[in-house]
């Protein structure tokens, strides 16, 4: 895993993020927590997503980093795996890409399952140093992820990132909003 880096929040009276290794299976409720804020789920959605993370943990190659306070407060997480076509977010992807000629990039890519940041701790550089850093960390030539499909500040830093739109409006089961699917060759875009 990498090493801690501090996030370089900017804003007067912030505190101090540091972004390093996640022991993403110890601290789950608390990761789950904030994604809840920040994406605004409700406590069922929050416990299936449980079982989902803990499930994706078990790839051996699966990475998690954790953005935190100097008191240890977790604000922000990223984690992620090396793809395979056989993972149930590429079986739901892989028609839409087929459809734009990008299924390609279902090979050899390494996915953002997840980078969420407290509301209170947004666009302050901490989503952009969870991603880069887990990014630079990884083998694969190239990143995947999906975000939903809306001009919003996450997919404005996907695309100062290097990520592009692969696919659009893609659907999700009980997903009440579809989503872009965006792949950027890795190292990610700087500055």
């Amino acid at each position: 895993m990498a090493a801690a880096t501090p996030a370089s929040p900017q804003g007067s009276g912030a505190p101090d993020i540091v972004v390093g290794p996640l022991d993403l299976a110890a601290r789950v409720d608390e990761a789950l927590a904030v994604q809840a804020r920040a994406f605004g789920l409700s406590q069922d959605e929050i416990d299936v997503r449980r079982h989902i993370v803990l499930r994706h943990l078990d790839h051996p190659q699966a990475r998690a980093l954790g953005a935190t306070t100097a008191d240890g407060r977790l604000v922000g997480f990223v984690y992620g795996l090396p793809n395979s076509r056989t993972h149930w977010w590429s079986t739901v992807v892989e028609p839409y890409l087929r459809a734009t000629g990008s299924d390609d990039w279902l090979d050899d890519s390494f996915v953002i399952t997840e980078l969420h940041v407290h509301p209170e701790f947004q666009q302050r550089g901490i989503g952009r140093s969870l991603i880069t850093t887990i990014t630079d960390a990884v083998g694969q030539p190239r990143s995947i992820l999906s975000a939903i499909d809306t001009e919003s500040p996450a997919r404005g830093l996907y695309r100062a990132l290097g990520y592009r739109d692969l696919a659009r409006q893609v659907l999700f089961p009980s997903a009440p909003r579809p989503y872009a699917v965006m792949g950027a060759p890795l190292p990610l875009r700087r500055g």
